[in-house]
């Protein structure tokens, strides 16, 4: 999923000049909210006790914070960086950061399963691939040759990876898709034909925002919140006034793996005193 030759310099520009941007005040709400719901899903499944049966918690609000994480660094990766490679390789070293503590989670299987971070690394690095694709084959600096052997490690590696990644395959898919319906939304005009291209762009992130859960409940959060990111793409990014406390940089950065390392220590705690 890697970008190979003259792709490096187009995905390192940002896809919209400097004055044609959207608005990202909707972001900083969206930190917040992502590490609450992220927070709430994680707590429901690995430290509450089972005799409180807060599954429903898991199914319902935690079902939201990964595809508000993806539609952020999507929306970042399109309009906020000069280099969103440098952006995935961030998002990479929090990942390996995090990992240590996040496999001493409780699970059903003992299988080794690489944290979200890595997800939306990979998934990043795809759509930097993936958006940078019209430009060069409009430049011809790519040949059918080199496409095929791109397509095949592509896809390569999102079948290997996927197998490996929380949220699989279908996490893999979910910021190229974002990215793709993004930028068809912020660009489309206003006649039909242009709405319904953008339209018709943002709906593979619906459903593979449907496939991703198997309960009702859990569908429904998944899929509006792609909703509503989609929406705020289109122009609802607007409406949104800037948050009132910012997210405090250092506690964007550690609260992933601090709160996994916490609870690590607490689980540890409780089995010591148990």
């Amino acid at each position: 999923m890697t970008p190979q030759g003259n792709a490096t310099a187009d995905a390192m520009a940002p896809a919209t000049p400097s004055s044609a941007r959207p608005s990202s005040t909707w972001t900083g709400w969206g930190q917040w909210l992502a590490l609450v719901t992220m927070t709430v899903d994680h707590l429901s499944r690995y430290i509450a006790p089972d005799a409180w049966d807060l599954g429903w918690a898991g199914s319902s609000i935690g079902r939201i914070a990964f595809p508000l994480f993806a539609a952020m660094v999507a929306w970042h990766g399109l309009f906020n960086t000069r280099n969103p490679l440098r952006y995935a390789r961030r998002i990479l070293v929090i990942g390996l950061v995090a990992q240590l503590p996040y496999m001493l989670m409780p699970r059903a299987s003992d299988a080794l399963i690489l944290n979200i971070c890595f997800t939306l690394s990979l998934g990043l690095t795809g759509g930097v691939w993936l958006r940078a694709l019209p430009a060069r084959l409009a430049a011809g600096t790519l040949g059918q040759p080199r496409l095929v052997a791109e397509a095949a490690i592509a896809l390569g590696v999102w079948g290997v990876a996927g197998l490996w990644v929380e949220y699989s395959h279908h996490g893999l898919l979910m910021i190229p898709l974002y990215m793709l319906a993004m930028q068809h939304l912020h660009l489309a005009g206003d006649t039909l034909a242009d709405r319904l291209k953008a339209a018709a762009m943002a709906l593979p992130v619906l459903v593979v925002a449907g496939l991703m859960n198997s309960s009702d409940m859990a569908k429904s959060f998944t899929v509006a919140t792609c909703l509503t990111a989609l929406l705020l793409a289109a122009g609802a990014h607007r409406l949104a006034p800037a948050v009132p406390t910012a997210m405090p940089r250092r506690l964007w950065l550690a609260w992933y793996p601090g709160h996994f390392a916490a609870m690590a220590l607490w689980l540890w705690l409780a089995g010591q005193l148990g």
